[in-house]
């Protein structure tokens, strides 16, 4: 990238709040559809069927997800969420397919008759999804140094309103993961505002005034000296940075 800083030379991009005190298709959808949808025409014949590899699904509560299995880890965003889950696939009894998250629950569950299950904390035991179209493609966007910034800025707003006080977003980054760390930042912000609704939440919020996102060889999030310090893998794509869930889960404790 022209004017970029080059792999063996990291630039720190700190993000700071200047002014925080400006504010804290249908189910309708034919069965045979929705089977194509998952595995093509030919079921589980491995041929190549005519169903789009990235397709829209609504849920019986009317939840509206893309799903894109073009990755060799398949992805799924929620209409109404910028986070985007990377899946891992694992067979099931009967010749089913369970999509799980990074910590090993299960996001999906797709038949081998086309039945696809929607699981969520609203609904644990599942809601089922009908196949609605076409969705777009899930992936990272190349990202110069000024708009990692604003990423970084945005984040940093976002997480420090729903605080309540101030948390400082910052980056070591290099061309190759300032898009997975911008998104990281994101995903990092989307995971405090969930914890700002806990009960618990100020509590697990307590416990840090700072990200700190950095390139590493596998995806972690850890909490030590008042530091949430998120580790992203570039090479895994969307897959190499934890999820909401995860961290959650890391500033909870479990």
């Amino acid at each position: 990238m022209t004017g970029e800083p080059t792999a063996s030379r990291k630039a720190v991009f700190v993000a700071l709040l200047a002014a925080l005190a400006a504010g804290f298709a249908t189910p309708s959808v034919a069965q045979e559809s929705l089977r194509e949808g998952l595995f093509g025409k030919h079921g589980g014949s491995g041929r190549h069927g005519s169903a789009p590899p990235i397709a829209r699904y609504v849920s019986e509560d009317g939840q509206v997800f893309v799903l894109d299995r073009t990755h060799s880890r398949p992805l799924l965003k929620f209409e109404d969420s910028p986070e985007v889950w990377a899946l891992q696939p694992m067979p099931a009894p009967r010749g089913d397919v369970i999509y799980k998250n990074d910590l090993g629950e299960p996001v999906l569950r797709a038949t081998r008759l086309g039945g696809v299950t929607l699981f969520t904390d609203a609904r644990p035991a599942g809601a089922a999804a009908a196949l609605a179209g076409d969705g777009p493609p899930l992936k990272l966007a190349p990202l110069g140094p000024q708009a990692l910034l604003e990423r970084l800025a945005q984040a940093s707003l976002r997480a420090s309103r729903a605080a309540r006080r101030t948390i400082l977003f910052e980056a070591e980054a290099t061309p190759a993961s300032s898009a997975l760390i911008a998104d990281a930042a994101t995903v990092t912000s989307v995971a405090v505002v969930r914890m700002s609704r806990r009960k618990d939440g100020r509590a697990l919020l307590m416990q840090f005034s700072k990200v700190l996102l950095v390139e590493g060889r596998r995806s972690e999030a850890e909490i030590e000296d008042d530091v949430l310090r998120i580790t992203v893998a570039p090479a895994q794509g969307l897959a190499g940075r934890p999820s909401s869930d995860r961290i959650i889960r890391v500033a909870a404790g479990n």
